[in-house]
C-alpha cells in the first residue's frame, strides 16, 4: 500500500512538467526575436565603485573617495556640464593649475571631516587663480573682499595681503563653510549661504515656511547667481567623478604633498628667494602670491616651496642670513625727498617708486616707510615687483561668461553675502556690497564676514598660462540667449539689504 501511495505522489509531481511540453510531433511556438535581443541587452545600471582598501592613485582618486554631499540632479546641472565640456582646453588648464594647491586643500578637508567636493569650489570661485581679482575688490582662490579678510584676521597692508595667501585663505574659507554647515545642517544651503549670505538664505527659508512650502535649496527663491552656484559645483563634481564618461582626461596630479612652508629670513627679496629655490620667478610667486612688496622686512613671515626642494632651500636661506646683505625699511624724514633716498641706495627714483608700489603722481609724506636695499643687488626685487598685484597694478583676472540659457556669469564675487552682525553695524547695505559671513574664532566668538555679489566680477575665465603674473584680459564675448549685451538676464536680482 505504501508503495502505491509513493508512486501516486510521484505521478502528481511530474504531471505539470509533462503538460507544459508540446505533444509529440507538434512544433514549439517560436519566441519573438526582439524579445530575445532585448533580454540579452538588458544590463544592470552602471555604478561607480571605489576600492577603499588600496591607496589613491592620484589626487582625483582621493577626492572621489571623500565625496560626501548629496548629488543635485536638475536641468541647470546639465547646462553647466555642457558649458564646461564645450571648453576642454579651459578645463585642462584650470585642473592643472589647481594641482599646485589641491593636496593641501584636500588634506585640510579630511582633517576637518568635511566633504572633498569643497576642494573643487575654488574652480567656481577663481579658476584656482590666487591672483584672481574682481571689480568689487574680492581677491584670492576663495574670493574674499577686504572686510571679509579683516573679519577672518587675514592681514592686509602695504606689505602682504593674506586673502591671496593659499594657506591662510584656505583655512579661513573652510572655517566659514564649516560654521554655516553647522547652522543649516545641509551642504546645499551652506553653499548658497557662502555665495549669497546666511542671512539672505535664512530669510528665503522663512518665506517658504510662512507659505507652507519646502525649505530645501531647490525650492528657495534666490538670485540667478546663487541659483546656479551649486549646479556649477555639481557639474565639476560629475566630470571629476567619471571623466571617461565625458571623454575628458584629467591631468595627472600625484597624491603627495606638493609644498611646505619655511620661515623666511628678514631682508630677503622674492627674486633672490626664487633663485635660491631653483625656481622661475613666476612659479615661485604662484606658491607665494600674498606679498604686496618684493622683499620681506618683518619677522614671522613664511615662504612656500615645493616639498622636494625644501631641504636645499632651507640650507641656502641660512647662508643668506649670514651674508649680512638684504633689504630694510627707511622712514621718510620731514623735508627729505624720495629722489635723495634713491640716490643714497644706488637706485633711480623710478626704481624706488616701483619697489614700493608707487606711481610718479603718488604723494609721499614724511613718515612714509620705504623699502630700500642694504648692500644687495636690487635686480631680483625689481623683477618681482613687476609681477606683484599691488595697489593700482592689481589687474582683473579674465571673466568667463556663460552662454547657456539662464545661467548667470561665473562667480561674480560681488555676491551679496550679508549676516545679521553686518546689518547690525550697518543698517543699509550699499548696492553690490556683499553679505557678511560669520566664523567661529579661536575664542569661540563669531566674526561678521562680508562677501560681495553681482556688481563686481571675480575672475573665472581661462587666464594666461603664467598665473603669477597679473594681466588684464578682455572678458569673453560669448553672449547669453537671455540678453543681447552679453550679460545673462537674471530672474531675480540681489536686492539691497
Amino acid at each position: 500500500m505504501a508503495k502505491l501511495v509513493s508512486l501516486f505522489l510521484g505521478v502528481l509531481l511530474l504531471l505539470p512538467v509533462a503538460l507544459s511540453r508540446p505533444a509529440m510531433g507538434a512544433e514549439e511556438e517560436p519566441r519573438p526575436a526582439s524579445v530575445a535581443v532585448e533580454a540579452a541587452e538588458v544590463a544592470p545600471p552602471r555604478v561607480l565603485t571605489l576600492d577603499l582598501t588600496r591607496n589613491a592613485n592620484d589626487i582625483w582618486d582621493r577626492i572621489r573617495r571623500g565625496f560626501g554631499m548629496p548629488d543635485l540632479d536638475s536641468p541647470l546641472v546639465s547646462e553647466q556640464q555642457i558649458f564646461y565640456l564645450n571648453r576642454p582646453g579651459f578645463l585642462k588648464q584650470v585642473f592643472a593649475r589647481g594641482g599646485r594647491y589641491l593636496y593641501y586643500i584636500v588634506d585640510e578637508l579630511e582633517r576637518r571631516g568635511m566633504p572633498t567636493e569643497l576642494a573643487l569650489l575654488p574652480m567656481v570661485e577663481s579658476s584656482y587663480n590666487p591672483l584672481a581679482y574682481s571689480r568689487s575688490h574680492a581677491s584670492g582662490l576663495w574670493q574674499f573682499i577686504p572686510s571679509t579678510g579683516r573679519n577672518f584676521n587675514l592681514t592686509q597692508d602695504n606689505w602682504v595681503d593674506e586673502r591671496r595667501d593659499v594657506v591662510a585663505s584656505t583655512n579661513a574659507a573652510l572655517d566659514y563653510l564649516q560654521s554655516i554647515y553647522e547652522m543649516h545642517g545641509d551642504w546645499h544651503l551652506a553653499l548658497a549661504s557662502y555665495n549669497w549670505g546666511e542671512g539672505a538664505v535664512g530669510r528665503a527659508m522663512q518665506r517658504n515656511r510662512d507659505a507652507g512650502l519646502p525649505v530645501e535649496y531647490s525650492e528657495l527663491r534666490m538670485p540667478n547667481e546663487t541659483r546656479n552656484y551649486v549646479p556649477k559645483l555639481q557639474a565639476i563634481k560629475n566630470i571629476v567623478a567619471e571623466p571617461e564618461l565625458f571623454h575628458i582626461e584629467l591631468p595627472y596630479v600625484a597624491n603627495e604633498q606638493h609644498f611646505v612652508t619655511l620661515n623666511a629670513p628678514q631682508g630677503i627679496d622674492l627674486g633672490t628667494a626664487a633663485s635660491l629655490a631653483d625656481m622661475s620667478l613666476e612659479e615661485f610667486l604662484a606658491l607665494n602670491p600674498g606679498f604686496n612688496r618684493p622683499a620681506i622686512t618683518t619677522p614671522g613671515q613664511t615662504l612656500v616651496v615645493p616639498a622636494d626642494r625644501a631641504a636645499r632651500f632651507a640650507s641656502r636661506l641660512s647662508e643668506f642670513e649670514l651674508s649680512g646683505k638684504g633689504w630694510r625699511t627707511h622712514e621718510l624724514a620731514p623735508g627729505e625727498k624720495p629722489g635723495a633716498v634713491a640716490d643714497r641706495h644706488g637706485l633711480t627714483l623710478a626704481q624706488l617708486l616701483q619697489l614700493n608700489g608707487l606711481s610718479s603722481g603718488s604723494r609721499i609724506n614724511p613718515g612714509y616707510t620705504l623699502l630700500v636695499p642694504d648692500g644687495i643687488d636690487p635686480s631680483g626685487a625689481l623683477a618681482a615687483s613687476r609681477l606683484l598685484p599691488a595697489n593700482a597694478r592689481l589687474a582683473s583676472a579674465p571673466t568667463i561668461k556663460l552662454s547657456t540659457g539662464n545661467i548667470a556669469s561665473t562667480p561674480d564675487r560681488s555676491s551679496t553675502r550679508k549676516t545679521a552682525a553686518a546689518r547690525a553695524s550697518k543698517s543699509k547695505d550699499k548696492s553690490g556690497s556683499g553679505p557678511a559671513r560669520k566664523k567661529s574664532t579661536k575664542s569661540g566668538t563669531s566674526a561678521a564676514v562680508t562677501r560681495q555679489t553681482k556688481s563686481g566680477s571675480a575672475s573665472a575665465n581661462p587666464p594666461k598660462p603664467s598665473i603669477a603674473k597679473p594681466v588684464t584680459t578682455t572678458p569673453s564675448k560669448a553672449k547669453s540667449p537671455a540678453s543681447s549685451n552679453g550679460k545673462p538676464k537674471p530672474t531675480e536680482s540681489p536686492k539691497k539689504r
